[in-house]
């Protein structure tokens, strides 16, 4: 079999939402000492990607891309590990995401990590009713290039806000790009929090964070 047949086989998989044959041949790429990075973008990116595509399009739900997720994240946990050169660096950039101080609201915020670790970034999760606080200096510790803020409910919107308030106060503005999510969230509150932009969805999130990290 081609490489490039391979790397169709492993697409096919992950749109089919076949677990089975997709860590089947997670494995057999490492045990033949396959070109990983490769294997992971030209295979299990493509597969991704054309997932995130038929959700677009209208013709797989969220539980269909939530699945495929999953799935390359559970191929990516058994790659990663033998991605042994330096060179060979999996992450394209370090996201730190939550839900703001007094929501509980998770789900579409837990879809946006769970598609970005899925496109290769690295995600810390701080789970929802996050200090903002807490949310900086997590920024800070894990040297984000990415803040993401989500908020579900009007009356916590402003802890988006005072988050980059703090930023600023901190003069940390120019070191990290911060990115907003949730229903209420519109360009005109981006624009006047002075955030990075918004998505609202979770492949446009996924899509933002790629072009703010490609500038």
């Amino acid at each position: 079999m081609s490489k490039e047949n391979f790397y169709n086989d492993i697409s096919k998989a992950i749109v089919n939402l076949d677990e089975k044959k997709a860590i089947e041949y997670a494995n057999k790429a490492v045990r033949e000492k396959m070109k990983l990075l490769e294997v992971i973008e030209k295979g299990f990116a493509a597969g991704i990607r054309k997932v995130g595509d038929l959700w677009e399009e209208g013709e797989f739900f969220l539980p269909e891309l939530m699945r495929g997720a999953q799935i390359m994240q559970n191929c990516l946990d058994l790659i990663i590990p033998y991605l042994h050169d330096a060179s060979e660096k999996i992450s394209h950039g370090v996201v730190v995401i939550a839900t703001i101080e007094g929501d509980i609201h998770s789900i579409g915020k837990t879809i946006v990590a769970t598609l970005l670790r899925a496109y290769g970034y690295d995600v810390f999760d701080l789970g929802a009713d996050v200090p903002v606080e807490k949310i900086v200096e997590e920024a800070i510790e894990k040297n984000a290039d990415i803040i993401g803020i989500s908020a579900l409910l009007t009356t916590t919107m402003t802890g988006q806000k005072k988050v980059i308030e703090l930023l600023r106060e901190k003069n940390l503005a120019n070191r990290f790009k911060v990115i907003l999510g949730g229903a209420p969230v519109t360009n005109t509150w981006v624009e006047e929090c002075s955030a990075d932009g918004f998505a609202e969805n979770a492949i446009g999130a996924v899509r933002l964070v790629k072009s703010l990290l490609d500038k």
